[in-house]
């Protein structure tokens, strides 16, 4: 039985949320930032061994690239987790979609369609509720770097993806992913690392970022990228019910609305028609590598 494209889409957003949930748990042992090292490093050795990517190949533009494309992959995983450590899941993935949503407006060339990153940000006041005084200034920041992150990734995935063919491009983005980082995360993952907590850390690179990438690239053969695109907006509603039912995370109304305003930004953003004679507008999606093209609409690793 061919499971339904949209049923595989949803399936990555649930991954990468419920796999950022669950990395909550070890945090205590490991740190924020070196929980993510360790997925992505495990995440790395597996592809890396599967594709075996010969750099003979490529030219210096494309070595160049992917080694651009894993630094904005390995600053993206860590910033992400650091905010999910300081502040509520769904307001983090919230933040985060500022950046794609705004590159994907800008592409358009077309002014009216600013209204989407507007729309979104004022979602992201109802989030954090700046007027309350209760604001994690670092846990923001933090996410807003990630935004920043996606957005680099975006631009830099249409590069690579043009160069790189096949799994080689993912696979070699998340070794310099985890070298890049290791010196900021990687002792602290080494030094709390149990035989326990390697198992776990491998269920979580599973999770977070193999099996999305799978679904993803599964889903993108059988439905249009508008569509795709589309969904991947009810990520920051994902992010915050696993927020809610597994991190006790409760949203307050105004929250829910903030919530609801991102999702509708980054719908209407999608929707929007690019202006004639400039191309294919960018997505907001996680797109793999894989499957990008130089027209193609890129997208962020699961992080």
């Amino acid at each position: 039985m061919k499971v339904p494209a949209p049923a595989l889409a949803i399936s990555a957003m649930v991954s990468v949320q419920l796999g950022a949930a669950l990395s909550t748990h070890l945090f205590a042992a490991l740190t924020p930032s070196g929980s993510a090292w360790l997925r992505v490093a495990i995440a790395a050795v597996i592809l890396l061994a599967a594709t075996r990517p010969k750099l003979r190949g490529l030219s210096r533009s494309a070595v160049r690239g992917t080694l651009l494309l894993g630094t904005a992959t390995g600053v993206m995983t860590l910033v992400f987790i650091e905010a999910v450590a300081r502040i509520p899941l769904g307001t983090v993935v919230a933040i985060e979609f500022l950046g794609p949503l705004t590159v994907a407006a800008v592409s358009t060339h077309r002014r009216s369609a600013l209204v989407w990153p507007a729309l979104a940000l004022a979602g992201v006041v109802g989030l954090t509720q700046p007027w309350t005084g209760h604001l994690n200034l670092l846990g923001i920041a933090f996410a807003a770097a990630a935004a920043v992150s996606w957005a680099g990734y975006i631009l830099l995935t249409q590069r690579v993806g043009s160069q790189v063919q096949g799994l080689q491009g993912l696979a070699m983005s998340l070794g310099t992913a985890a070298v890049v980082t290791a010196p900021f995360a990687a002792w602290p993952a080494i030094h709390g690392l149990t035989p326990v907590i390697a198992l776990q850390a491998l269920g979580l690179a599973v999770l977070v970022p193999l099996l999305p990438f799978a679904f993803e690239m599964l889903a993108l053969r059988r439905m249009a990228v508008a569509a795709f695109g589309t969904l991947m907006a009810l990520e920051p509603g994902i992010g915050t019910t696993f927020g809610l039912v597994l991190l006790a995370q409760t949203p307050s109304p105004l929250q829910v609305l903030g919530v609801a305003l991102v999702i509708v930004a980054g719908i209407g953003a999608q929707r929007t028609p690019r202006s004639v004679g400039t191309g294919t507008a960018q997505s907001t999606m996680r797109e793999p590598i894989t499957t990008v093209q130089s027209t193609a609409e890129p997208c962020r690793p699961t992080g």
